[in-house]
């Protein structure tokens, strides 16, 4: 089972629903977030890149085609507790500031482009709608 959370807004790039790392990222660019959100936000994400590797790719598409657009989106492995555990503080700021956030699941995540121990990033199979 892989779990991802979503807000109502179109990612341009994937054409999925965008991700709550890119949505609380929004906000703070804004200037949205009081400054305690802002903290909690920079120990969110220190603790993302301490223990969440940066997916090496979100494509399918091979050399010499690999700039094409990034459809790939990534998604926690439902093991992955303390990843879900820490992302909880995004949505929480989410749903404070009135951006809905949802919880979808699915075993079938699409065509993989990479893949580690607690995410999976994968192009959405064609007509599929998360």
């Amino acid at each position: 089972m892989y779990l991802r959370f979503v807000v109502p807004t179109i990612d341009s790039e994937s054409e999925r629903e965008l991700g709550v790392f890119h949505a609380i990222g929004d906000l703070r660019r804004r200037g949205a977030l009081y400054r305690y959100e802002e903290d909690l936000h920079d120990l969110v994400i220190d603790w993302f890149d301490r223990n969440l590797e940066k997916p090496t790719r979100f494509t399918t598409s091979k050399r010499p085609h690999y700039r094409r657009q990034n459809r790939a989106i990534c998604w926690f492995k439902h093991t992955a507790h303390d990843h879900l555990d820490q992302i909880r503080h995004y949505v929480a700021t989410l749903h404070i500031h009135g951006v809905p956030v949802r919880m979808l699941k699915t075993n079938r995540v699409g065509y993989v482009v990479y893949e580690d121990k607690y995410q999976i990033v994968a192009q959405p199979f064609s007509g599929e709608r998360y």
